[in-house]
């Protein structure tokens, strides 16, 4: 794996990761983002339906908590996950929790880290946890670490320091053991980044897994309420600053399109793509725009319809959680709504996504008031395209100089 940075503007990393795969031959652009699954397969879509998605990520994520109730299954297979869910030609990272799934907390000890599976809570040592990548065959994944001191409001510095040297402990260990394994010597482990708001341990913790031999870096833990993200922005500038430039950076709990922009702005490469899920979850559709160029006020009524529905949108108070139950955000509309019922525009004029170039709003209406299943695919589809085009505006607006505008836009449908 080789991290090639064409452009760094302001903390902006442009680039490319090469030598990517088994076989060395993959790449992926940054910034970006993952594909979202749940066990192994993207919400509410078939793999022929997955594949008629513009623009799908590089990689793909797989969550150890769906997947770890299955790994005996996996490991008798022998031919890793990837070949099994029919995706062998793909890239994946096996994170260790589901994002829109936080675990409880309580249940990290010196020893293990638990997940929370369909079946209960699965307890992991640092030898089952290399065991079960053994079984999965991943392309990266995400060391065990203790991230609880990020779910406290107010952690004490000796539980921060708790979480770095326990975390360290598990990278140590997993490190050892993927030296002894024939089948993990390919993969790179992703160093986690732990440490709470304490500045002198999120530092240390940086500083300290830096120096292992890891593929790349996971900032944990940066995710949260309106209030706290502010200061923890703020943290994440210092700890990005102690992190090398030729290894890429992952975050993990932040998705929405604003908070996306402040983290790449802070030298974040990649993040996960879990919010396009939570808004069709709600029976709503992303319909922000990201085309900044030349006019972005005519731009951004073109793409979200009347004024009326403009002035509806700008009203939507937006949330900063990981729930699937959020409330909407100012990046998408509700077609469970019964305006929508006589509405026969396409979800986004323009879109070239499957969905809006065959069916329109009120059907998808009519969809979601009826509980028909094909309102999930066909938002689904719409989402990720849209979400996933975002990025390639993302990365066209850093080649071009204009993220500055591109991030006004974003901001001011935020507000």
């Amino acid at each position: 794996m080789k991290l090639n940075l064409s452009k760094v503007v302001n903390g902006c990393r442009l680039g490319k990761i090469k030598n990517l795969g088994k076989a060395g031959d993959l790449a992926m652009d940054i910034p970006g983002c993952l594909l979202y699954t749940r066990t192994g397969s993207a919400p509410h879509l078939t793999h022929h339906t997955l594949h008629r998605i513009h623009g799908l990520p590089a990689m793909t994520q797989l969550t150890l908590s769906s997947l770890a109730e299955h790994h005996e299954v996996l490991a008798e297979y022998k031919e890793g996950v990837g070949k099994f869910i029919g995706m062998p030609d793909s890239l994946f990272y096996c994170s260790l929790h589901d994002p829109v799934s936080p675990c409880p907390a309580g249940y990290v000890t010196n020893k293990s880290v638990s997940v929370w599976g369909v079946g209960g809570r699965v307890e992991m040592t640092a030898s089952k946890f290399m065991a079960i990548q053994e079984s999965l065959q991943p392309d990266w994944f995400q060391c065990l670490s203790d991230g609880e001191a990020s779910c406290m409001e107010a952690p004490s510095t000796k539980r921060a320091r708790k979480s770095v040297d326990r975390s360290l402990l598990f990278l140590d260990n997993c490190l050892r053991l993927q030296e002894e394994s024939e089948v993990l010597r390919k993969s790179s482990i992703i160093g986690v980044v732990e440490g709470g708001d304490v500045m002198e341990e999120r530092l240390r913790s940086a500083r300290e897994t830096a120096k292992r031999p890891v593929g790349g870096f996971l900032l944990d833990g940066f995710q949260g309420n309106a209030a706290t993200l502010e200061t923890r922005l703020q943290l994440l500038s210092s700890v990005t600053a102690e992190l090398p430039e030729d290894k890429p950076r992952l975050i993990c709990g932040i998705s929405q399109p604003d908070e996306v922009l402040e983290c790449i702005e802070r030298g974040v490469d990649l993040f996960e793509s879990f919010f396009p899920y939570q808004v069709t979850e709600r029976g709503c559709a992303l319909t922000f725009s990201f085309h900044y160029q030349p006019n972005p006020e005519e731009t951004l009524l073109q793409q979200n319809g009347t004024e009326e529905e403009k002035k509806y949108m700008a009203q939507t108070k937006k949330t900063k959680t990981t729930s699937c139950n959020q409330e909407m955000t100012s990046f998408e509309i509700n077609l469970k709504e019964k305006k929508y019922q006589e509405d026969f525009n396409p979800v986004v004029k323009g879109c070239s996504c499957y969905c809006c170039k065959n069916h329109t709003r009120a059907y998808i209406h009519h969809l979601l008031v009826t509980n028909e299943l094909l309102a999930g695919v066909l938002l689904m589809m719409h989402n990720f395209e849209h979400y996933f085009a975002f990025f390639h505006s993302i990365r066209e607006a850093l080649k071009s100089d204009r993220l500055a505008e591109l991030k006004e836009l974003i901001c001011r449908q935020a507000s």
